[in-house]
């Protein structure tokens, strides 16, 4: 499985993302690397389809299905969350993008 974790310098909610999909690879004992990559500019952001700092990508693919086809952000990201907007995406949608990879 390829796991990318993309950022931006300064992105207040990078490391607790980081954290967070570390904890779900963990619990599912996965050992896969994580792929760090830094966006450092719009044009990093089209090459990488980057939809904001932080994002996920498994496989290749944004882990918020509903956004995959939206136009490439260098910027913040903000997940929707019950409702609610949250810097740091869900740890069920980084849990269930896994499963979903994993089931492929």
């Amino acid at each position: 499985m390829e796991i990318s974790f993309l950022y931006f310098e300064g992105c207040p909610n990078s490391d607790s993302a980081l954290k967070l999909l570390k904890e779900v690879l963990s619990e599912k004992n996965i050992k896969d690397d994580v792929d760090i990559i830094k966006i450092e500019s719009q044009e990093d952001a089209y090459r990488y389809n980057f939809l904001g700092s932080p994002s996920i990508h498994i496989n290749g693919e944004d882990i918020e299905k509903e956004r995959r086809n939206d136009e490439p952000l260098y910027g913040c990201r903000v997940y929707k969350v019950n409702g609610r907007n949250s810097g740091v995406p869900p740890k069920e949608m980084i849990s269930k993008a896994i499963d979903e990879a994993l089931a492929i």
